[in-house]
């Protein structure tokens, strides 16, 4: 079983599109890393050699920024906007949307479920 950046990665899947499980690495990055590494795109997880997931290991610990530091990294990032008090750290604290959606009759992710307010 493949295990890199504390994430394992499906068996069955290819190399390609089983990277992008990882936090931070999507399709492009992925591409990228295997293209780094000189591994083939079509390559399937179970077949990856130890020396081959060593590189990828090797290669995204130091050239990349993923799961557990990105994480933190985009809360303290969104942290910053509030503590600012800017307009999209304004949006966050409220947690209505932040890039500009209506919600009037939308953004029921981001407000909630709806309580009705009736007249009795």
């Amino acid at each position: 079983m493949a295990r890199i950046a504390g994430v394992d990665l499906p068996l069955k899947k290819r190399m390609e599109y089983a990277l992008t499980y990882i936090y931070g690495i999507g399709l492009t990055t992925s591409r990228q890393i295997l293209d780094a590494t000189e591994i083939d795109y079509n390559k399937r997880v179970h077949e990856l050699t130890d020396a081959e997931a060593a590189t990828i290991r090797n290669y995204i610990q130091d050239n990349l920024m993923v799961e557990g530091d990105l994480r933190k990294k985009v809360t303290l990032d969104i942290k910053a906007l509030m503590d600012l008090g800017n307009y999209r750290g304004l949006r966050h604290r409220r947690g209505l949307p932040v890039r500009g959606q209506k919600t009037k009759t939308n953004a029921r992710t981001r407000k909630g479920k709806r309580k009705t307010v009736g007249s009795a």
